[in-house]
């Protein structure tokens, strides 16, 4: 594999799930372990990016050379993701992130009660339509993790959020698991790169972002 396909090239990465707090102890968030993130910039390091990896709380250890940015609201990797979009040639959204927070989190532990506890949620933002919907965006690739209806799903945000790629997987097979099977979508229709460990699937990936 050559070493220098994205010499000079800066790539910031999403990864892992988001954690949006209902009080101080308790929180939404979802099963995404991160490994299919650190393995796309493990990937991407291994062809000469600099890497910025955007994570949610996970139980990883950071890939080595990657400059790593801790968060744990969609609202806080949306910060964090603006804050390294200077210079950015390639965005590459990974991280599972909730679709909706509390609308006013409580700052102590709520007490346990017989009644029904009723929470609003308002919608999260959208980081990947934001980064796309720049005037001169990076080279932006999603990722969409479906439970059925992969091919329609996938297709349909990928035109909805007008990125060039989008990956998707099956949420069922893809979550926690060390291996997984995708499916890229872009003008030209889908291509399904078969079922094996993330890294290699992350390592087929990138070098396809980098022909593109």
């Amino acid at each position: 594999m050559s070493k220098s396909n994205l010499d000079g090239v800066k790539v910031v990465i999403t990864a892992g799930p988001t954690y949006e707090a209902i009080d101080a102890v308790r929180g939404i968030t979802n099963r995404s372990s991160g490994k299919m993130g650190y393995a796309v910039a493990q990937a991407a390091l291994e062809l000469g990016a600099t890497v910025v990896l955007v994570s949610g709380p996970t139980a990883l250890a950071k890939p080595q050379g990657a400059q790593s940015v801790d968060v744990q609201s969609a609202e806080q990797m949306l910060d964090a993701v603006k804050a390294n979009l200077t210079g950015c040639d390639i965005f590459i959204g990974v991280a599972a992130v909730a679709d909706y927070r509390v609308a006013k989190p409580s700052a102590q532990k709520i007490k346990k009660s017989g009644d029904n506890l009723t929470l609003e949620l308002v919608p999260n933002p959208d980081i990947l339509a934001y980064v796309a919907g720049l005037p001169n965006p990076p080279y932006c690739v999603g990722f969409a993790a479906e439970s059925e209806n992969l091919f329609e799903y996938a297709e349909k945000k990928r035109i909805a959020k007008k990125v060039p790629l989008l990956v998707g997987n099956l949420a069922q097979q893809a979550i926690g698991s060390d291996d997984n099977e995708l499916i890229l979508f872009d003008d030209n229709g889908s291509e399904t790169l078969p079922r094996s460990d993330k890294l290699t699937l992350a390592r087929q990936l990138m070098q396809r972002i980098a022909h593109r």
